[in-house]
């Protein structure tokens, strides 16, 4: 006979076998995004088998690449044209079909524009209630995310069978794309063409410098910069860095920088190593998108800025002065 502690322990472990999950891929064809590696991440806490999907025109380099990661069960192609652009409204279809096929119980996807496009159609069709942004697994059943603008954490238990989650990249760490070799097939075939939306083109902009979600370096600049002009102060230490340039949401509205750059609970969550505030003061939404940084560096030259409550080191000086010092001592 089985201890009360042992038949929970078998009982769980039971039920750890029985989860399977789903794993919707962003890449650019030629190869993944870096956000999938810590998606990958999240499966794997979640436990189970752990199946990719690809989707794409030409996208066997990027189905190549994570059939390598360890753990990894299966990878399954969808190549077509009728997912140039890996719209919501093409991807939608294909991935009911291919949880119709294999029944997953975890659907999970970067909480990326890609990721809160596609799910939401995905939970709304499966009838359950999606679970958004998570930044921690406790179980199969359990997980955490945070709620007003970052400042509450909550514990939140899953009670529908198929659970649709997105996935803040930030919070995990990337899974090797090494020590793996799963097997690939196709996906569920079938007619997944819409008249709804139709993919016309992509402008990329392009640097030299690092994308910003995965830019170990940031140097972001806020209103106190005061033109979009001054911003060049901000690019001149950053290339010292080798880091990414971002922005708060009152330097994009203010039009100093595109919106690409904005950095917060509207624009993009980042986690450097290192994240320079220039001229930022810190309201609650900015502070969403950046306070898992692992250093953070204020300059300000207002010493009641919020900034300085998250900063790890802070700089109450006029940034037009202290930042070209910094630049030239670099």
């Amino acid at each position: 006979m089985f201890s009360p502690c042992s038949r929970h322990l078998f009982i769980s472990s039971q039920l750890r076998r029985l989860q399977s999950t789903l794993v919707v891929a962003e890449h650019n064809n030629e190869g993944l995004l870096p956000v999938t590696q810590n998606i990958l991440s999240a499966a794997k806490k979640i436990g189970g088998d752990v199946s990719v999907l690809v989707a794409g025109t030409k996208c066997g380099p990027a189905a190549e690449q994570i059939s390598k990661a360890s753990g990894v069960s299966k990878v399954l192609v969808a190549e077509s044209d009728v997912f140039k652009g890996c719209t919501a409204e093409t991807l939608t279809p294909l991935i009911l079909a291919t949880q119709k096929q294999f029944s997953f119980t975890h659907i999970l996807a970067p909480a990326t524009a890609f990721g809160k496009a596609v799910l939401p159609r995905v939970a709304a069709k499966l009838d359950v209630s999606p679970i958004t942004d998570i930044i921690g697994v406790k179980d199969a059943n359990t997980f955490v995310r945070t709620i007003y603008a970052g400042n509450a954490i909550l514990t939140l238990e899953a009670k529908d069978s198929i659970k649709v989650i997105t996935v803040r990249g930030t919070a995990f760490a990337p899974e090797p794309l090494e020590g793996g070799s799963a097997a690939v097939e196709k996906a569920p075939e079938g007619d997944y063409k819409t008249d709804l939306t139709e993919w016309i083109s992509q402008e990329l902009t392009k640097s030299d410098r690092p994308e910003l979600t995965s830019a170990k370096n940031i140097v972001a600049g806020g209103r106190g910069l005061k033109s979009g002009e001054n911003f060049k102060l901000l690019y001149d230490l950053a290339d010292k860095l080798n880091a990414a340039v971002g922005a708060s949401r009152a330097a994009v509205d203010a039009g100093f920088v595109p919106n690409d750059l904005q950095i917060g609970q509207t624009g993009k969550i980042v986690a450097p190593d290192l994240y320079i505030a220039v001229g930022i003061s810190g309201a609650i939404q900015h502070l969403a998108g950046m306070k898992d940084s692992k250093t953070i560096v204020a300059i300000n030259k207002d010493p009641e800025a919020p900034i300085f409550q998250v900063a790890d080191h802070g700089l109450v000086a006029d940034l037009f002065k202290a930042v070209p010092e910094l630049t030239s001592k670099l």
